[in-house]
């Protein structure tokens, strides 16, 4: 019942999924003192291989050299969705052909951004070269993306959990990337990952463990 966890997330699982889950452990275990901090994926994967965070939470990648220190288990995910704002021409679409792409500016996240490479990954899979497409901004939160998109520049790929206020009320618009070349016309998806990250060697404490325990049984009942 006493104790401290010190926790690091990236920014849009920090910001939209984690809230929830820390205020379900609070209720659980009110003594608990819980240190958060957000940072891109890249530092919060950085931050857990050297201890300064119990346990790292991100999307993205993992890079191969802090895999070996850094053990990681999928707690939950989430999924990229294309947005334009209100005067974007895609605002009264609902599909658009991959080769449509090309014929819209983007607004993207820093390359240390977990976001931002489930989107090149899905680019690169559909043939895309992402340095192809015409990008115009790169920011480094999510939250920017999102307020230059809807103030009406150009397009962005961000997380469903995050756009899900804007895209009620219409601030913001999704689209499906459908294949032209593909018969099934089934639209193309990104579906992102989120890990759980913690160091291989280091001491595992109580409270650890029994916060790892209720995330794990939420992935359950989600999947």
């Amino acid at each position: 019942q006493r104790g401290e966890l010190k926790i690091g997330a990236s920014l849009t699982v920090g910001n939209y999924w984690l809230p929830e889950k820390i205020s379900q452990f609070k209720q659980l275990y009110p003594g608990i003192f819980i240190n958060c901090q957000l940072g891109n994926a890249e530092e919060i994967c950085e931050g857990t291989a050297v201890g300064m965070y119990d346990l790292g939470l991100v999307t993205g990648e993992i890079k191969p050299s802090l895999q070996q220190s850094l053990e990681q288990d999928e707690v939950g995910s989430d999924r990229l969705q294309i947005v334009v704002g209100k005067s974007h021409p895609w605002y009264q679409s609902t599909e658009i052909y991959l080769d449509k792409l090309f014929s819209t500016s983007w607004v993207m996240r820093e390359s240390g951004s977990g976001a931002q490479q489930m989107f090149e990954q899905a680019l690169q899979s559909w043939g895309i070269e992402p340095s192809n497409l015409d990008v115009v901004l790169n920011l480094n939160t999510s939250e920017m993306v999102k307020a230059v998109v809807e103030s009406g520049v150009g397009a962005a790929a961000l997380p469903e959990s995050m756009v899900k206020k804007e895209l009620q009320l219409r601030t913001l618009h999704a689209v499906q990337i459908i294949n032209s070349q593909k018969q099934s016309k089934k639209p193309l998806e990104i579906i992102q990952p989120i890990w759980k990250l913690k160091h291989r060697q280091r001491f595992h404490t109580r409270v650890m463990i029994a916060f790892e325990n209720m995330l794990m049984q939420e992935d359950v009942q989600v999947a």
